[in-house]
């Protein structure tokens, strides 16, 4: 048990100042003032000073490795478990990406089940770019019904140079073997969509949701890079007036800054047009690659990113763009715990599973996983075994 003393607490709505009390993982109380519980083995820590917010919900990270676009030396390498401590995230969402042909979702699951050995929270979407697009079991739907850390499908790519174009129908099937999987498994089931740079790059959804006469919503989407380009920003300032999620991807920039549109202002662009932030989310790509392409789609230049860009952007947010922290922080917390449906992520409530980050004059300071510390005092405590 750790009792954590007078910490000023986002949970993410702001708390003042309170004790959180943490147990078997959970949190146990949250109150003005707890006493150190007697006859048990209790840790306190005093917080006077520090900010607590829920743990980081990173929906979008290439945990196995990814890309390739420039050949087999470009392929990147697997996500590393200080990567997402020292970025304060403890929930992560594993993805194939560019290359379902060489790689495979296994492998992405396997590289889950062992972040989750190593203390974090792990969970994969099945599939790749292509459609048809592998699978585990044959069928994307089973995978997510049958298979616990499969909440969903993707990347699934459109309106790119590299997606495999699939027709309407295709993704309108691929899009109800995800819903069905989900409430078979008690899951989100949603698509995640990976945004090219075409223009109207939102319109085979929009064409999928006609199709469907209605039945399916656009909140059965979960697209991605919304931030590419100024006007697929423009375009994704519609899509969440419409109903629709927005991801905005925070690792890209600024190694693309000529057309990439900084994911802090694209936060306060999409707030200032009516978009709620309940239906926008920071997700970092890390360990993909961002590729650089001519106008003859020669690959000219290849970067990298990592889950530190969620909270430099985050804390962008806060000083340049006037967003206050408890709303600022909902894009890494309760908005993606909640369209993907982590009932126990995304808040610091009594219940809910103890995962907390504590932040120090705009720096992590402390980060905490099902109530066991990853970072303490500044200093990662826990790495991968091959670190």
């Amino acid at each position: 048990m750790i009792l954590f003393k007078k910490c000023e607490l986002y949970a993410p709505d702001y708390k003042g100042r309170k004790d959180i009390l943490t147990g078997g993982g959970k949190i146990l109380l949250i109150a003005d003032d707890i006493a150190k519980p007697d006859g048990y083995p209790v840790e306190e820590i005093s917080c006077d000073g520090l900010k607590v917010v829920p743990g980081f919900v990173d929906a979008h990270i290439h945990i196995a490795g990814a890309g390739g676009e420039g050949g087999p030396g470009t392929r990147t390498p697997e996500l590393q478990l200080s990567m997402l401590v020292e970025a304060g995230v403890t929930t992560v969402v594993g993805c194939l990406g560019t290359d379902g042909m060489t790689r495979t979702v296994e492998s992405v699951l396997m590289k889950a089940k062992g972040l989750k050995a190593d203390g974090v929270t792990a969970y994969i979407y099945t599939g790749a770019y292509q459609v048809p697009t592998p699978t585990i079991t044959g069928d994307s739907g089973r995978d997510i019904a049958m298979i616990e850390e499969v909440i969903g499908v993707g990347e699934i790519a459109i309106s790119d140079h590299r997606s495999s174009w699939p027709s309407t129908d295709e993704l309108l099937r691929l899009t109800e073997h995800a819903r069905v999987g989900g409430m078979l498994g008690g899951k989100a089931g949603l698509v995640n969509i990976h945004l090219g740079d075409q223009q109207n790059p939102f319109q085979p959804l929009y064409d999928v949701i006609e199709r469907s006469k209605g039945m399916l919503k656009l909140t059965q989407f979960y697209p991605t890079h919304c931030n590419r380009n100024d006007y697929t920003l423009v375009d994704a300032i519609e899509y969440g007036k419409k109903g629709g999620i927005v991801d905005i991807t925070s690792s890209s920039y600024p190694y693309f800054p000529e057309y990439e549109v900084k994911p802090s202002k694209s936060v306060k662009m999409l707030l200032d047009a009516g978009v709620p932030i309940e239906r926008i989310t920071f997700t970092s790509d890390a360990c993909g690659s961002l590729p650089g392409f001519d106008e003859n789609g020669k690959l000219i230049k290849l970067e990298m990113g990592r889950p530190s860009a969620n909270f430099r952007e985050l804390m962008d947010m806060v000083r340049d763009e006037d967003i206050p922290l408890e709303t600022a922080v909902k894009v890494l917390t309760s908005s993606p715990a909640d369209i993907l449906k982590l009932s126990a992520k995304g808040r610091i409530e009594e219940g809910k599973d103890a995962d907390m980050v504590f932040i120090n004059n705009n720096e992590i300071y402390h980060v905490v996983a099902m109530g066991e510390f990853l970072m303490k005092d500044h200093t990662i405590l826990k790495k991968g075994n091959y670190e």
